[in-house]
């Protein structure tokens, strides 16, 4: 018989890892966060002796200071909201999972993915599963966690690969928005606003763009809802080449113009809300709407660390456990 023995839920660390945020919201932080960010080759895929000179001498000097400035308008008592509702959304994960030890990790920025599972390591975890909070796999997301986990060689590792159609999620961003809707009314139309990429990218084989529309398709499904009755669209373009579509501000505006005052703007690829949904959606795409003549624009929150939340992410990592 062999004296060895296969690693329990004690041995094991489950890790939430997000994309990550500055650490205050100062041109100099936001600085080193996007140099960080944009000299990842998952998320910028141009050579990089053309694309350095570029990111450090060109868009880094231009768009630290303006980017600062979005996120001091967002920034809560306790810091970045992504690293302030990741924190709470890992808590809430380790208080249903009690036998295993649950902590969060971000791609880029603190706590570093190498230096989070070299701690759990020197702790004597044996190994550890990964969830990227990104429920629609992406090669510029969940690759890139995978790649980092890789690369640190600290443990033994399973990386969850996506979650867009798991049924505790779904449900859980499908009751979020009826919660919303029968506290504060519902609008003529759900928009549900995803992270956007390059079309090149999906062209070349990504799934992300199928899975945004499956999750899309199955939440408006427990909801009732009807095909005129919501919308996909894709935000946060950046860069001159040609990104998914439709990008989200041109369609509240195109549907501020056909005659359509009120919608309802849901971010579901987001796990928590963070600079794209507080400042990008909730501000500037809602001034975007009313100027185009919307009158009521409502954004529906993330599930953050909501029970709902907490509780899809502890089944999933726990069904992992079990793998």
């Amino acid at each position: 018989m062999s004296d060895v023995r296969p690693p329990s839920a004690a041995d094991t660390a489950i890790v939430l890892v997000n994309l990550g945020t500055p650490d205050a919201p100062t041109p100099v932080a936001v600085r080193r966060y996007l140099s960080q960010f944009l000299m990842d080759p998952r998320v910028v895929q141009i050579p990089r002796v053309m694309w350095w000179p570029l990111l450090h001498f060109v868009i880094l000097p231009l768009r630290s200071r303006r980017v600062a400035h979005k996120y001091a308008e967002i920034w809560m008592a306790d810091g970045s909201p992504l690293a302030v509702f990741t924190r709470r959304l890992a808590a809430a994960v380790q208080a249903r999972l009690p036998e295993s030890r649950v902590v969060h990790a971000m791609r880029y920025g603190q706590p570093a993915v190498d230096e989070v599972l070299a701690a759990l390591q020197r702790d004597g975890v044996k190994r550890a599963v990964v969830l990227p909070l990104y429920p629609q796999y992406s090669t510029t997301t969940t690759a890139s966690v995978d790649d980092a986990v890789r690369q640190s060689g600290a443990l033994p590792a399973h990386v969850i690969r996506e979650y867009h159609l798991d049924a505790g999620w779904l449900q859980a961003a499908a009751d979020s928005i009826q919660a919303h809707w029968d506290a504060n009314g519902r609008g003529d139309r759900l928009v549900f606003s995803f992270h956007g990429l390059p079309q090149r990218v999906v062209d070349n084989g990504d799934p992300y763009a199928v899975q945004c529309a499956a999750s899309v398709a199955a939440i408006a499904g427990l909801l009732g809802l009807h095909e005129n009755d919501y919308v996909l669209t894709f935000q946060s373009r950046f860069g001159k080449e040609r990104w998914l579509e439709p990008a989200t501000i041109t369609t509240l505006e195109s549907l501020a113009r056909s005659g359509v005052r009120r919608v309802d703007v849901v971010c579901p690829g987001f796990a928590v809300d963070c600079l794209e949904t507080l400042e990008e959606i909730a501000q500037t795409n809602a001034d975007a709407f009313r100027a185009a003549g919307g009158q009521r624009f409502q954004y529906i929150p993330c599930l953050n660390d909501a029970p709902a939340h907490a509780d899809a992410l502890a089944v999933l990592a726990s069904k992992a456990l079990r793998a």
